[in-house]
């Protein structure tokens, strides 16, 4: 009876919100002046790349900077963007040669310098970059000459290439030492294919296409100008869709996906995402004692939600259950580790085991989807876990975590598109601020794997500490993410599996 019920207020959950759907007012937003005007859910913390950590900042990053290599989201290839060519010298020296000619968008030459001053800057533990994972595998980098330049790893980096092609944008060396990260994030500065006009911190960002663009892999925009506002209600983004406010809006809710697609006026794609979700829990007691450092109970936890209920009533579209700490097509992810199928009764008899015949009451935190959220509450709450939901801001529990807090609770990641395990895996499990394991095996296991240039001496540690992962319940992975894309007719775009929304690949019809 208890499984009718939940799933039923999971059918409640998702039909929240309803829209009339009518022709359009497109007043507003149509091709006519030029101008693309979309929206952002989350508000950024900054638009300097290094000084954030959000899926929007990464959209913005790609369209005004640039990396030294670009990955063709079609075809996984790497190919030159600031640098033309590329060659490993031995297993720790990766060696880049420039592309010549390039100019920033406030008139600055682009050489080696800029390479060597941003990778420089953003190494240094000094600056407090928000994401170190991102760069922290560069030992060193060198300027050979003015066209070229060498990165030192600490030790093999397999995934070298994939870091470089879309989290180490190049900054111009002059500015930003003028400016620094608060400077580029009120007028940023790069060589992408779009300029910043304006920013209003958090809020309203407007792009204007860079006529002197580099004849790079990107291409040439078309679309003139992009007005992106920061609107976290789906509520008023729906509206402002309906009324003609705004021609594209991006990670709609199924429901609300399906209802739009019977306008004549709007084009509606589903397609999957690298991200997953997953609840965790304090197994290692980082915030003091608590239930979380029973093993019993973590894997109470995962028999008690219905996970495949979640992904059939409010996720939809191309979503799975997800049983590993990764996302399925990364290289070095398995299939073959413990799962935990839905099974209420054998949760409250790990409970029982545990010494908690009653359940308990315990902090919950999250910072998105929270329909998806009270779903997992109600439950855990079927099974005696009374979750006491805190809903953040994505920055506020990050940083609570780093401080051991917020350890039990249901969050995201979407493995910024790099599509191996050590965009994941060991993001979370080598002892870094939202690491709530601390298992020196699985630590171990993990450096093994991200230090090897043997794809079999990876897969073989990945599996190890992947299924220790689950074998301990220290993760409770629950599906992966797709994302509904809603746009006007008069757009042309073709969403990728990456989950950056690039503009520059964007034209009118």
């Amino acid at each position: 009876m208890a499984c009718v019920k939940m799933r039923n207020s999971l059918l409640k959950l998702s039909a929240g919100i309803l829209i009339a759907v009518g022709p359009l007012n497109t007043a507003f937003a149509n091709k006519a002046d030029d101008t693309l005007r979309t929206t952002f859910t989350k508000e950024i913390e900054s638009v300097d790349f290094y000084f954030q950590s959000a899926r929007e900042g990464s959209i913005l990053s790609r369209q005004i900077w640039d990396g030294l290599v670009f990955r063709d989201p079609k075809s996984g290839e790497y190919v030159g963007n600031l640098a033309t060519s590329w060659k490993w010298i031995n297993d720790t020296t990766l060696e880049f040669k420039l592309r010549e000619g390039i100019k920033f968008h406030n008139g600055e030459d682009f050489d080696a310098d800029d390479v060597v001053y941003t990778v420089s800057f953003a190494i240094n533990p000094d600056n407090h970059v928000t994401s170190p994972s991102y760069v922290n595998w560069i030992k060193s980098i060198e300027k050979l000459d003015q066209y070229t330049v060498r990165v030192h790893t600490d030790s093999p980096f397999p995934a070298a290439l994939e870091f470089l092609s879309g989290l180490v944008p190049i900054y111009p060396n002059e500015y930003y030492a003028e400016v620094g990260p608060t400077g580029m994030g009120l007028k940023p500065v790069g060589t992408g294919p779009y300029k910043v006009e304006s920013v209003e911190p958090g809020k309203h960002f407007v792009l204007k296409k860079f006529e002197g663009y580099h004849d790079g892999p990107k291409g040439q925009p078309s679309i003139g100008t992009i007005d992106i506002r920061t609107i976290p209600d789906i509520n008023t983004q729906m509206a402002e869709l309906l009324s003609g406010g705004v021609d594209l809006v991006w990670g709609v809710p199924a429901d609300l996906a399906e209802q739009l697609a019977s306008s004549s006026d709007l084009t509606v794609v589903n397609e999957s995402t690298m991200r997953i979700g997953y609840v965790t829990m304090d197994a290692s007691g980082r915030g003091g004692d608590n239930p979380f450092t029973n093993r019993e109970v973590r894997q109470a936890v995962g028999h008690a939600i219905d996970r495949q209920a979640i992904v059939d009533n409010l996720m939809k579209g191309s979503s799975v259950v997800v049983h590993a700490a990764c996302y399925p097509s990364q290289i070095g992810c398995t299939k073959e580790v413990e799962t935990y199928d839905f099974n209420p009764a054998q949760a409250r008899e790990l409970l029982t085991e545990a010494g908690y015949p009653d359940g308990f009451s315990i902090d919950f935190y999250a910072y998105r989807e929270r329909p998806i959220a009270e779903a997992i509450m109600a439950y855990l709450a079927d099974v005696g876990i009374k979750a006491n939901l805190n809903y953040l801001k994505y920055s506020a529990l990050r940083d609570l975590q780093t401080k051991a807090g917020g350890g039990f609770g249901f969050l995201t990641w979407g493995s910024n598109s790099i599509n191996d395990v050590s965009a994941i895996t060991s993001q979370f499990f080598k002892f870094g601020g939202q690491d709530f394991a601390r298992d020196e095996e699985v630590k171990a296991w993990l450096d093994a794997g991200d230090t090897s240039v043997d794809e079999e001496v990876r897969k073989k540690n990945y599996s190890k500490a992947l299924q220790r992962i689950a074998e301990e319940a220290y993760w409770i992975p629950l599906f992966s993410y797709n994302s509904n894309y809603v746009f006007t007719k008069d757009v042309d775009f073709t969403p990728t599996p990456d989950e950056i929304v690039r503009f520059f690949d964007m034209s009118w019809k």
